[in-house]
């Protein structure tokens, strides 16, 4: 069966975050790629396709073990974390994240953003957007929520994101907007749909699971699920 036959009606929208709404990612090559750099090794696309998404300590490991970094996880994570987080103060947002999320709070759709950060590295990154994040209903931090206790790619985070909805959807009744594989594969074990916008440095062959795939927000299939349109 085709992915469009698949489709069904959805009621409510998670976002992810970083490389969705905010333009992050960037920096978080950057700031892995200065530390590989000084070892001699290269932060791959391969190696960028199983980082992004997940939470700061999995991509912390991963970073380590992949490239064979002769430091341990808890340096490469300090020095990680104080490199990226020196330019987190002004980051901009994504194409298309204003008009869509706005679009969607203006029809009433219940929204809501699902990120692997910490609370403490949302406050940060979205400092500048506190009018824009206030328009969703809620929002999970997975790098430091309790009930979140797996990172991606389990489904845990958009589980208890769909859970904190008033009205509890079914989890095929959420869409969910995703740039990593990670994120995409834990979408699809909760259950719920997924649109993704792959980030340029994934390479293809990761991203064979999304079942739909856009390149900006602004064109977002919603009328495919049964939501508003977004307006040309």
């Amino acid at each position: 069966m085709s992915a469009l036959k698949q489709i069904k009606k959805v009621s409510h929208v998670i976002f992810d975050m970083d490389g969705v709404l905010l333009d992050t990612e960037i920096i978080y090559k950057k700031a892995i790629q200065s530390i590989a750099g000084r070892f001699g090794k290269m932060y791959t696309p391969q190696i960028q396709g199983k980082v992004i998404g997940t939470v700061e300590r999995e991509s912390s490991r991963i970073a380590v073990e992949m490239m064979k970094l002769p430091i341990s996880v808890d340096k490469f994570q300090i020095e990680f974390r104080t490199t990226a987080h020196q330019q987190m103060h002004n980051v901009a947002m994504m194409p298309g994240a204003e008009q869509l999320v706005k679009h969607l709070y203006e029809h009433k759709i219940p929204i809501a953003v699902a990120t692997s950060s910490s609370l403490a590295s949302f406050e940060l990154k979205t400092a500048k957007h506190k009018a824009f994040f206030a328009l969703f209903n809620h929002i999970v931090c997975g790098g430091s929520d309790p009930e979140v206790r797996k990172g991606k790619p389990c489904p845990d985070i958009f589980l208890v994101c769909a859970e904190r909805f008033k009205d509890k959807p079914l989890a095929e009744k959420c869409l969910v907007f995703e740039d990593a594989p990670n994120g995409v594969a834990a979408a699809l074990k909760a259950g719920m749909q997924v649109v993704m916008i792959p980030d340029e440095n994934v390479p293809a062959e990761m991203l064979i699971e999304a079942p739909i795939k856009i390149n900006r927000l602004e064109e977002a299939p919603l009328e495919l699920f049964g939501l508003p349109p977004l307006k040309s």
